[in-house]
This record gives structure tokens, C-alpha cells and sequence, in this order.
């Protein structure tokens, strides 16, 4: 099925408007209705693909960790704490930019059962990440890499929903993620 108005797949253009939607008003005013509205198509049109709310958002999810993956290629160089330091700022930078989609990302709550795999993207990121912490160390240790990037995540959540600005307004995201490797990686 397509949408000819749009030239594309329904499929597609469903989720490009809900993405678009999210970054507007937010996960909890992303309705099946708002969507379908905006997108020009019958309530009805969307469950073809996505037989329930929580699929098309979890499809949204994905572009969301396919946007985000895409900023990682820029933390290839250097040496594997460059590259850390690197994708610890791509993470932070993209829950600043885009918070509302940096939340329904992690919004397991919402997304798990939902058909769409999102494990098969963001566990070979975070295995990306492990043996980065790895190589910086120069040996494998599971405890120290899972609890940097909590810290990382938390630094990244905390911007996201504006709570870090509350508890420190000077606090810069991108420097705290930066010294938080360093306090978890000394040289």
C-alpha cells in the first residue's frame, strides 16, 4: 500500500510523521489519531503495519537508534578513549538535541512486545562500547564498562528532561560525560 499523496510507503511516511510529531509535542501527546491526522490517512490505515499504538512506536524508537548509531561513525578515529570520549559526546549531544526521541528510546515500559527489534541494534552498540572500555583498559572488565555507561546514560537522561540544568545550571553535559570517563578509566 501506498500513500501516492506522499510517493512513499504508508508504512514509512507513519513513522517520518511521528517522528516529526514526537519532536513537536512529546511522547505523551503522540496519539494513533495525531498521526494519522497529520499524515493524511484514515485511522484505520495504520494497523496494516502497526496492529497496535506501541508499534508505531517502537518503529519511531528505531529511527530514533538509527539516527543516533549514524553519529558513532564520527568516534572512529584515535585511539579507543578518543573514541569514547567521541561517542560519549555524539550520546549526550543527541539526548540534548532530541530529547523527546531520546526518551521514547529508552522507554522500555512502552516498546518491549511492541514486534519491532530493537535489540538488534542497540545490543551490538553497547558491545561497541564494552570493547572500547576494554581496549582503553587493556583488558576486558563487564562491571566498569556497564558502570560507565550508566553514568553516561544517566548524565545523557538527566539533560534529556532538563533535570541537569536544575541541580547544577552551569554543569555542561559534554564535559561531565568527558570527566566521567576519566574517573572511571584513569590513565
Amino acid at each position: 500500500m501506498t500513500d501516492t499523496a506522499a510517493g512513499e510507503p504508508l508504512r514509512d511516511r507513519l513513522v517520518d510523521v511521528g517522528v516529526g510529531l514526537l519532536e513537536e509535542v512529546g511522547a505523551a501527546q503522540l496519539g494513533l489519531r495525531a498521526i494519522t491526522r497529520a499524515a493524511g490517512v484514515s485511522h484505520g490505515a495504520p494497523r496494516r503495519y502497526f496492529p497496535t499504538h506501541n508499534a508505531l512506536l517502537a518503529a519511531i524508537a528505531a529511527r530514533g537508534f538509527t539516527d543516533l548509531l549514524a553519529r558513532f561513525p564520527h568516534a572512529e578515529s584515535g585511539t579507543p578513549r578518543d573514541r569514547l570520549h567521541a561517542m560519549a559526546t555524539e550520546y549526550v549531544g543527541f539526548a540534548a538535541a532530541r530529547p523527546e526521541m531520546f526518551t521514547l528510546m529508552f522507554r522500555h515500559d512502552l516498546l518491549e512486545g511492541s514486534g519491532e527489534n530493537l535489540r538488534a541494534t542497540t545490543l551490538p552498540a553497547y558491545a561497541r562500547f564494552t570493547t572500547l572500555v576494554a581496549e582503553a583498559l587493556g583488558h576486558d572488565d563487564p562491571a566498569r564498562a556497564l558502570a560507565l555507561w550508566t553514568n553516561l546514560h544517566g548524565i545523557a537522561a538527566l539533560g534529556a528532561n532538563r533535570s541537569l540544568a536544575l541541580i547544577a545550571a552551569e554543569a555542561d553535559a559534554r564535559e561531565l560525560a568527558d570527566r566521567v570517563i576519566e574517573l572511571h578509566l584513569p590513565r
